[in-house]
């Protein structure tokens, strides 16, 4: 989450650059959530493992609604119709 949101100094490509360390270094398992940074890291984390998504685990959360400025609006865990499309932004296949 510190890769795109809560810590000054954000930067992609060496974030990207420590994900990619990370798997050759034999980590399997990459956890994000929508909420850090309102989608970005989910968008950061996807172009970290594109051409490698056969060597990881991909754990995504969900539940927490922001505006885009970052706003928290409240939890929204427990309705299917949330729960899909936050399945679909983070496959890269809608917008929450």
């Amino acid at each position: 989450m510190g890769m795109s949101e809560f810590h000054s100094g954000r930067d992609d490509d060496e974030a990207i650059a420590t994900i990619h360390r990370a798997i050759e270094r034999g980590v399997t398992l990459i956890d994000t959530a929508d909420m850090y940074g309102v989608g970005r890291n989910e968008e950061l984390v996807g172009r970290a493992i594109g051409g490698r998504r056969d060597k990881v685990v991909l754990a995504t959360k969900f539940g927490w609604s922001r505006k885009p400025d970052g706003t928290m609006v409240g939890v929204r865990g427990s309705r299917p119709t949330f729960a899909r499309r936050a399945r679909q932004a983070s496959s890269g296949l809608g917008s929450t």
